[in-house]
């Protein structure tokens, strides 16, 4: 059992329930919404102005305080959290019960019981309907017949008027006991209902719950019945063990983050590959349907982050969705767009909250089945002893009519007129055998006897009475050995339930450890973004000169020739101009090289982006500045040819970029020159006079 300590809820709705299973050490925890109960608060200054002094107390408060409270009690209790013994919810429990009582071996309509349960449940037909319906589709309780929906496509049912059910014989024998349940009254207090079931079954695991209350919700997985059995076992007989989700419609699960019934797991849809350029999917993931498979397909198809060209569904009895791969696609790449960007692959959250004895608690999975283990043996042993109790008193019954056939007491009784004496005659009778009887007679036993009939009497056959009763005796006895070892009963008890029941209930989920999807690396093409020089038009829905690849996860950025950049994500189609310079995938460390002029002056700097905030407009030089040069990283030379000037000497200049540090966006950088440039390159070009004389230029 975990060390985790386990927290309890606590707040005013009382327990109907007799406590089963000894408590284990926990804290006490509050929930916000409900068991928080307001106190008066000292009166506070009266504010100026206000004309109505407000009070924090008052009987009105008090009252809501009270009415919210046993709202919240009522939400938790009877209709949203389940309990622990027997893993129901109150309409589930009503459901069951109310089949148990029409129970005759053959299938009813589901609208009888509907009916017949809402003489136990308050909350009207559609909410019953759609709880068996839930139930009979886990299985384990209640057989259908009829269209009950499909659990692969999401289908619903068919009306409750043409579709029959029955309890399951894992059901009848195992979660009904009448002599063991306690009853309370019903809603209106026509009928008793059960309290809980005396469920031998771990049925909260196997069937799995959700629910949302005040203040508090509940998310309970479902778990492989077989191994759910064999846990038990291996706690009775103290050994290690692990229980696991498991899942109706199959698929795969990665319990990475799981832990112990809490956390999160992942799921994924089983996907293989056919030919002709196709792939399948054969399993869903849980708590999806291939109507909602096929519409997150749909829909990353139109984003193009799938290359999938066709979607056929033959989903049935099984689930069978083919999809046809656009040419040229590698079936392991569309797998994992799939996984990457549909629901065939999802996480679902964990965090098990129960009733139990009237308050929730949350448990992590091992201790849930502690507790249900401690349970069944409580069960077990009270089994024993009732249908030890029963024998004896069958026991009883025999050696009573026995005596008094054998012995001839009714005799005793002929001359009798009133039934004071008749009761004195009888009891006179048996004086003589009271070493024979276990207990003393009472008036049933008296009216039993009373009730033999005289052909009875005449065919009573002592030797077969006397062998019937050794018969009884030796089942007692052997009743008393499992008393003794009731551990071991236990044991032989759950080994026999698995030999019985456990091929019904295969493992459809496959436990495997995930491989990890790099996103960006699958859409590293998934847009191509294009710009219209004419009419300065960017995005991957224009139809122009194509500028980068981009994934839909990237963000960009736009440079433009008077110094103004900005950051966003790939856009479908905006207006950015004609004088745009530079459109890249940002890297906020990458290096760059800028020249600009500002008031007949030139200045080169190095500097990298760093950090910015979407859609929003930078300047990467000063206001009114404009830009000469705009590249990555740092030439090893530039060439500058200048405008022709009056006096001027130096028509011509080299300047090294890499003498100059690097520096912020927001940095001046460096002074070139002075003089009007004409032409500047990172090489030499046709204007570069290689026979004049070359000054390398002084970056200040």
């Amino acid at each position: 059992m975990s060390k985790k300590d386990q927290t309890e809820f606590s707040f005013g709705s009382p327990s109907n329930e007799t406590p089963a299973v000894p408590e284990p050490k926990q804290k006490e925890a509050e929930v916000a919404a409900v068991a928080v109960k307001t106190k008066k608060a000292k009166s506070a200054p009266e504010p100026q102005g206000t004309p109505i002094p407000l009070q924090d107390g008052g009987p009105l408060q008090e009252l809501m305080d009270y009415n919210f409270i046993q709202y919240a009690s009522y939400v938790i209790c009877e209709r949203a959290i389940p309990q622990l013994y027997d893993g129901l919810k109150p309409v589930q429990r009503r459901i069951l019960h109310s089949l148990k009582e029409k129970d005759d071996g053959r299938f009813v309509k589901v609208a009888n019981i509907v009916g017949h349960t809402m003489q136990y449940h308050p909350h009207g037909d559609a909410s019953i309907g759609d709880a068996l319906v839930s139930l009979t589709n886990r299985r384990f309780l209640i057989e259908g017949q009829g269209n009950f929906g499909n659990i692969f496509t999401g289908d619903r049912a068919a009306a409750a008027r043409y579709i029959e059910c029955r309890l399951t014989k894992l059901a009848r024998e195992e979660i009904f006991n009448k002599e063991l349940t306690e009853f309370v009254p019903s809603y209106d207090g026509r009928n008793k209902e059960p309290v809980t079931l005396p469920s031998k079954l771990p049925l909260i695991l196997m069937l799995g719950a959700e629910g949302i209350a005040v203040g508090l919700s509940t998310k309970i997985l479902p778990h492989n019945f077989k191994e759910l059995l064999e846990a038990q076992i291996a706690i009775l007989q103290k050994k290690q063990f692990s229980i696991l989700p498991d899942f109706q419609q199959g698929g795969l699960m990665d319990i990475s983050d799981y832990d112990d019934g809490n956390g999160a797991i992942k799921v994924r849809a089983k996907i293989q590959e056919k030919k002709n350029n196709r792939i399948v999917i054969t399993e869903l993931p849980a708590n999806t349907t291939s109507e909602a498979l096929i519409s997150s397909i749909e829909d990353s198809i139109r984003k193009k982050k799938i290359p999938v060209k066709a979607i056929t569904d033959f989903t049935a009895e099984k689930v069978e969705i083919e999809l046809t791969l656009t040419p040229g696609t590698k079936p392991e790449k569309a797998i994992k767009a799939l996984y990457a960007f549909t629901t065939c692959e999802s996480k679902i959250s964990s965090n098990i909250i129960l009733i139990r004895d009237g308050k929730p608690v949350e448990f992590t999975a091992n201790e849930v089945i502690v507790e249900l283990t401690k349970r069944l043996k409580q069960l077990l042993e009270a089994e024993l002893n009732q249908r030890k109790h029963n024998l004896e008193e069958d026991v009883y019954t025999k050696t009573l009519v026995q005596i008094f056939i054998e012995n001839r007491i009714y005799k005793d009784i002929e001359e009798c007129k009133t039934s004071a004496a008749i009761e004195d005659a009888i009891l006179d009778g048996f004086i003589p055998f009271k070493k024979k009887l276990s207990r003393k007679i009472n008036d049933k036993d008296i009216e039993t006897l009373l009730n033999v009939r005289i052909k009875r009497i005449s065919r009573f056959d002592i030797d077969k009475n006397r062998k019937d009763i050794e018969k009884l005796q030796a089942e007692i006895a052997e009743i008393e050995k499992h008393l003794k070892q009731l551990t071991r009963y236990a044991v032989r008890y759950l080994k026999r339930i698995i030999k019985e029941y456990a091929e019904d209930y295969p493992r459809k989920t496959k436990v495997v450890k995930f491989d990890s999807i790099e996103v960006r690396e699958l859409t590293a093409k998934e847009l191509k973004i294009g710009y219209d020089i004419e009419k300065g038009y960017c995005g991957y829905s224009v139809a122009g000169e194509e500028t980068l690849e981009c994934s839909s996860y990237d963000k960009l950025i736009m440079v433009w020739d008077d110094g103004k950049y900005k950051v966003t994500a790939p856009p479908e189609r905006i207006f950015v101009d004609t004088n745009m310079l530079y459109l890249a995938k940002v890297d906020r460390d990458k290096e760059f090289t800028l020249v600009y002029t500002l008031d007949h002056f030139t200045f080169i700097k190095r500097f990298t982006f760093g950090g910015t905030i979407l859609d929003r407009d930078y300047l990467c030089t000063p206001e009114g500045a404009k830009v000469l040069l705009f590249q990555e990283g740092a030439p090893e030379e530039l060439y500058v040819k200048y405008k022709p000037a009056k006096n001027q000497r130096i028509h011509q200049q080299v300047f090294r970029p890499l003498d100059t540090p690097v520096k912020g966006v927001k940095a001046r950088g460096n002074h070139m020159t002075g003089k009007k440039i004409a032409r500047i390159a990172t090489s030499q070009q046709r204007w570069w006079k290689k026979d004049e004389d070359n000054h390398n230029g002084i970056l200040l």
